[in-house]
């Protein structure tokens, strides 16, 4: 080359494992793409998951080191979501009311089920992965039944309930609702001619006689 000359700077071609990541936060775009195949009954897997997110096959390794960990944190999200579900609509019951709260309680979990099938089906079943390997998810859904007991505690204190087996009603009312949303899930309404528009309304009415029945006249 002759002095004085300047060559121009090669550019290395990229390769696909080396492709800048444009993203700002991979954990939550893979948590969201693994969320996206469940949603389409896809398999889920991280790799799949990163080819969604349009990065490497390799990028998604560092926060997640395989399926199980990914699954449990979608779960731990879907769980999260759900508890905020729940004590929005505590929230606007008066603590005095456990019953009042009992049913609150219900709905928001039928309510947040009905819009959040992906989610739902994903807390609800061990399809994807084994629930007591999440700690998180442990003791959040502890947390759940211990809030459910103390209402029914504090409902059979004022003398509210007809039955004092309170084991036994809250094993219902966990049976109500999460057959009622598993119905939903598996598209079982239309055969008890339930149209779509109506399946909340029903949803209410439902959780309405089931209170009516444990409810001391």
């Amino acid at each position: 080359m002759p002095f004085g000359q300047t060559s121009k700077p090669r550019t290395r071609r990229q390769t696909p494992e080396a492709r800048p990541y444009h993203h700002g936060d991979l954990r939550r775009v893979l948590i969201d793409a693994a969320l996206q195949l469940a949603a389409e009954g896809a398999d889920v897997s991280v790799r799949e998951a990163a080819r969604r997110a349009a990065v490497s096959p390799g990028a998604p390794f560092r926060h997640f080191p395989s399926r199980d960990a990914l699954m449990a944190a979608v779960a731990e999200e879907a769980q999260r979501r759900f508890r905020t579900e729940i004590e929005v609509a505590l929230d606007q019951v008066p603590a005095a009311d456990p019953l009042g709260r009992f049913r609150a309680f219900g709905l928001a979990y039928l309510r947040w089920a009905m819009r959040n099938p992906a989610h739902f089906e994903i807390i609800s079943t061990g399809r994807y992965f084994a629930h007591g390997s999440s700690a998180e998810l442990t003791r959040d859904n502890a947390e759940l039944v211990a809030l459910t007991e103390r209402m029914l505690a504090q409902a059979a204190e004022q003398g509210l309930l007809r039955s004092a087996d309170l084991k036994r009603i809250q094993i219902a009312g966990r049976a109500l609702v999460y057959g009622f949303a598993r119905m939903n899930l598996d598209g079982h309404f239309p055969r008890w001619r339930v149209e779509e528009g109506d399946i909340e309304r029903m949803a209410e009415g439902v959780i309405d006689l089931f209170i009516a029945g444990i409810a001391k006249r």
